[in-house]
């Protein structure tokens, strides 16, 4: 299916200690741009992130961040074995000394150990890495498929307003056709004006000479060849909306082509009528190629 190159998702997920929320999006671009803000010590999330946005689009600056947190709550307390032996060798000495300056000290308690810096302290868990890169994977994986599904649902619009737009744009091509018997007639009959007022100024001009510039300027206001092409382009658009592959490009390179038709016909028109519906032609051809700027 046709994509547009703008689109957005996001997702949220845990795993033990850890929780994390995932964005991705993407704006218009001539190639495919792809930046990740991921953490370096999730090992492969990087290599395996990008491998998944270019197997699933071939346009657009894609951006995808990735923002993870750990629970401080997964630990708990733990006697550290040394630092109580420490402890209670500290307070034997200051007993001892005590008992030789004649001094009596209270008994201790366990909770006068345990509020000695370092006896108790937090046990720590090693964090499992690999699995939790492992289910940072799976969930960008949905997050690609949610992203791809936007960006289809915006391609499928794109693709109907250009439909719409060469139906508009062939209806203008078969009035201009048709202006063309009438442009036809008055063309011919500025000629014999323009040829009446050579002959009455009796210039010394040779006829056969006459004749040719006359042909020479027929041929050159001639549209035909113009209204054609439109034609085939018209067709040629068709085909590549049809087709549901990536076809941006072709069909920005084609509306150039349009566009490029449009402003001939124009130049050559010299018909009011036919000027009116050349302008029109140009400006379908511009909301067009506003719309394929979007289009993967």
């Amino acid at each position: 299916m046709h994509q547009s190159m703008t689109g957005f998702a996001s997702a949220q997920g845990a795993l033990g200690p850890h929780s994390w929320t995932w964005d991705i999006r993407s704006v218009n671009a001539k190639g495919l741009d792809i930046k990740l803000r991921v953490p370096d010590w999730v090992p492969g999330l990087e290599q395996a992130a990008k491998k998944r946005i270019a197997a699933s689009v071939t346009r657009g600056n894609v951006s995808a961040t990735l923002r993870i947190s750990r629970s401080e709550e997964a630990g708990g307390l733990a006697v550290n074995a040394a630092a109580m032996e420490q402890a209670l060798l500290a307070m034997a000495q200051v007993e001892d000394l005590a008992m030789h300056h004649g001094l009596t000290l209270a008994p201790s308690r366990a909770a006068d150990i345990l509020m000695v810096r370092g006896v108790l302290e937090t046990e720590t868990t090693e964090d499992d890495n690999t699995a939790l890169a492992a289910q940072l994977i799976r969930d960008f994986d949905t997050l690609v498929e949610n992203f791809v599904a936007m960006r289809q649902g915006e391609g499928a619009e794109l693709a109907r307003i250009l439909t719409e737009q060469l139906e508009r744009i062939e209806d203008l091509v078969a009035q201009s056709a048709a202006v063309l018997a009438d442009r036809a007639e008055a063309t011919r009959e500025a000629l014999h004006q323009q040829l009446a007022r050579v002959v009455e100024a009796d210039l010394n001009v040779d006829p056969q000479r006459v004749a040719q510039e006359l042909a020479l300027i027929a041929v050159k206001a001639d549209v035909t060849e113009e209204l054609d092409r439109l034609k085939a382009h018209v067709a040629a658009a068709r085909a590549l909306i049809a087709s549901n592959a990536p076809t941006g490009r072709k069909l920005d390179f084609l509306a150039q082509e349009f566009n490029r038709e449009a402003n001939t016909l124009c130049s050559k028109s010299q018909h009011a009528d036919l000027t009116a519906l050349g302008l029109e032609l140009k400006a379908v051809i511009e909301q067009m190629r506003e719309q394929v700027q979007n289009l993967e």
